[in-house]
């Protein structure tokens, strides 16, 4: 059975949130410019959160890794951390906001790998591990390359200027080599962060019926997605990662990729 089954159920502690739909865990690493044409400094926020209908928000321990990689070159960015409250429409939960230099030019890969997190309703572990992208001066350098990590999602379309109508492809790696068979959740960040307030603005979209959109890797490692808005849409493939445990318990570790699309004017 799927594991979207079991991860659509989210613990809450008031009536308001449970009578919400449940939606997908992701892990953000959101600035709202992805496509920057001067030097400078760009803010991020880290939350971990369900971003398709501002629905609960999940408390992040300091992550074990957060960095950007520009021309091949790691960039520490942990030391940018501060932790912030992230007030959504059901709850309130603990967050970062962080600082992505940006001095030459080309993509800049934002990793965040967090430590794993304690899921009590279904008793297990989630480990999220993100990317997403920032460009200065539209000069393409990193990302079409895999970064290295446990598990992640290569894009095969330029991540920060995907064709809202169009198609994303992307290929789930396990230990850099493909993974067969894994299920992606897919979600629209409807709601996304103001920089300022640390809460969302207003939903521009709402969940489809029938729960989370869900995709399967091929032989390969492939799935295509038909992207049918201009925003930000996350790509997570669930327990995609060699991790299978954490103090004992079942990790599902996850490849998460944040991908923007504009409309064509």
């Amino acid at each position: 059975m799927f594991k979207t089954l079991s991860r659509l159920a989210v613990a809450s502690t008031c009536l308001l949130a449970a009578s919400l739909p449940a939606q997908a865990h992701f892990q953000l690493a959101y600035t709202p410019e992805v496509n920057v044409a001067e030097p400078g400094e760009t803010p991020v926020k880290l939350i971990f959160w369900h971003p398709f209908e501002n629905g609960h928000v999940m408390d992040m321990a300091e992550p074990l890794e957060f960095y950007a990689v520009n021309r091949g070159k790691v960039i520490d960015l942990k030391s940018t951390l501060s932790p912030i409250t992230f007030t959504g429409f059901a709850n309130a939960a603990a967050a970062y906001d962080g600082t992505l230099t940006l001095k030459r030019s080309g993509d800049y890969v934002m990793v965040v790998v967090p430590a794993p997190y304690l899921e009590q309703s279904e008793d297990i572990y989630i480990q999220q591990i993100t990317k997403s992208y920032v460009n200065r001066s539209e000069i393409p350098t990193d990302w079409m390359s895999p970064q290295g990590l446990k598990t992640e999602i290569l894009p095969l379309n330029r991540p920060t200027n995907i064709v809202a109508g169009s198609t994303f492809t992307g290929q789930v790696l396990s230990e850099g080599k493909p993974a067969a068979g894994v299920e992606i959740e897919i979600e629209y960040m409807a709601a996304e962060p103001d920089m300022e307030t640390n809460t969302p603005k207003p939903p521009t979209a709402s969940p489809m019926p029938g729960g989370a959109i869900v995709a399967i890797s091929d032989a390969n490692g492939y799935f295509t997605f038909g992207v049918p808005k201009a925003g930000f849409w996350g790509f997570a493939a669930l327990g995609s990662g060699p991790d299978k445990e954490f103090q004992g318990k079942e990790l599902s570790q996850d490849a998460v990729l944040w991908v923007r699309a504009y409309d064509v004017k």
